[in-house]
């Protein structure tokens, strides 16, 4: 295990179940539901997946996405700015820099991700992509949608998918009612 560089963890109570927010010194490297696990088996989990050591002791950066979560969740927020680091290949890079530009309240389809990132022969890549986002939410993989409209895939649950996009839904109206 690397303990050159500590990360930090804190963990979020959500409308959709706690969530665990692990950052460096200056920015996010994960947002994930956690779903009822006790804080020591969830911080061993992290230790396991970035190989890295971690404190279960917030910082600025946790402490900076606790409280555009809670804007998230109550509303009031539309678009987070808390830096992101998320580890993974420069295709799923490629992946998440996409779904980044997914505007809240709107969707996209594997197909659309895969055209702009390498073709439509990497749609199921783009799905394994989606899978493999370490922060959840704010990387908003849960956007993506299969082509008929179907709700697709989520690591944290379809229900959780559905509950998100009804959220930014009523959060932001699309065509006559947009903001």
């Amino acid at each position: 295990m690397d303990t050159g560089k500590v990360l930090f963890a804190e963990w979020f109570p959500t409308p959709l179940g706690v969530m665990v927010s692990v950052a460096d010194e200056t920015s996010l490297r994960v947002l994930s539901f956690e779903d009822d696990r006790p804080v020591a088996e969830s911080l061993a989990r992290q230790q396991r997946q970035l190989g890295r050591e971690i404190v279960a002791a917030g910082n600025e950066i946790t402490g900076r996405m606790g409280r555009e979560l809670e804007a998230y969740f109550a509303g009031k927020l539309f678009d987070f700015t808390v830096p992101l680091a998320p580890a993974g290949s420069e295709f799923e890079q490629k992946v998440w820099a996409e779904l980044l530009t997914v505007p809240l309240g709107e969707t996209c389809s594997y197909g659309d991700i895969a055209k702009n990132v390498g073709g439509m022969e990497t749609v199921r890549a783009v799905g394994k992509a989606n899978g493999a986002n370490p922060i959840g939410i704010v990387i908003p993989c849960h956007r993506c949608i299969g082509s008929d409209g179907s709700l697709t895939g989520y690591g944290g649950g379809l229900w959780r998918k559905k509950w998100l996009l009804r959220h930014e839904g009523q959060m932001r109206p699309v065509g006559l009612f947009a903001l």
